[in-house]
This record gives structure tokens, C-alpha cells and sequence, in this order.
């Protein structure tokens, strides 16, 4: 018995595992079932054409910005996933996709994940 764990962009539970089924279903033979949905807060998804990218790590963004008034620095967090070789290749390709961005931002952390594949949402 294996269990995969893959990422679903859906408005539903129910949408999420009707289209994962219609695209696994494919690929499969024998038995198999979705035993499990957890919804995720994914603020950006950067996918790669590299052939050997074939890892998910997800990455925890702070974006930096000063109150005004008090000088304070504050921090919004925001996870992103990021397709990559290895850890380094993980953090570079994701300095290489906020490079156009205005605001200072920090990398808070980088983790490697078991996500198998990645299913966009598709316009019918």
C-alpha cells in the first residue's frame, strides 16, 4: 500500500478530488482511493521546466514593512511553493522570482515536502 500526497487548485473539497481523480486516473491500475483533503493557504506557486526540479519545498515569505508612525518594523507571512532540485536550488529559484518585487522581503524558511505533482485549476 502506498499513500501520495499531491496539490490541488480547487474552490471545494468535493471539486479538488473529482478533478484529481479524472487526472490521476490515467496512470493507475488496480485499487485506489483519495483517503485525505487538507486546505492550504498557497500565496504563489513557482513551477520549473528543469527536467531533474522534480521536489516541492515550501516557503515560508515574510514581507517587511515600516509602520509609519511608530517605526516599527512589521512582518506578513505568506507560504509559496517552490519546484526545485535541492534545498539550494529551492532558495536561489525563489530569490530569482521575487527579484521584481518592490517591498523587502525575508525568507523565513525552506522545507522539503511529499507532494507528488501539482494540479492547476483548469477553465473549463
Amino acid at each position: 500500500q502506498v499513500t501520495e500526497a499531491y496539490l490541488v487548485d480547487a474552490l471545494s473539497f468535493t471539486e479538488a478530488e473529482r478533478r484529481f481523480l479524472e487526472e490521476i486516473e490515467p496512470f493507475m491500475s488496480g485499487e485506489y482511493m483519495v483517503t485525505d483533503i487538507k486546505r492550504a493557504k498557497i500565496a504563489e506557486l513557482f513551477e520549473s521546466n528543469d527536467r531533474l526540479a522534480d521536489r516541492w519545498f515550501k516557503c515560508k515569505v515574510a514581507f517587511i514593512t515600516l509602520d509609519e508612525k511608530t517605526g516599527a518594523e512589521k512582518r506578513a507571512n505568506q507560504m509559496m511553493m517552490v519546484q526545485a532540485i535541492d534545498l539550494r536550488d529551492a532558495v536561489k529559484r525563489l530569490d530569482k522570482a521575487m527579484e521584481g518585487t518592490l517591498g523587502d522581503y525575508a525568507i523565513a524558511s525552506v522545507a522539503g515536502t511529499a507532494i507528488m505533482d501539482v494540479y492547476r485549476y483548469k477553465t473549463e
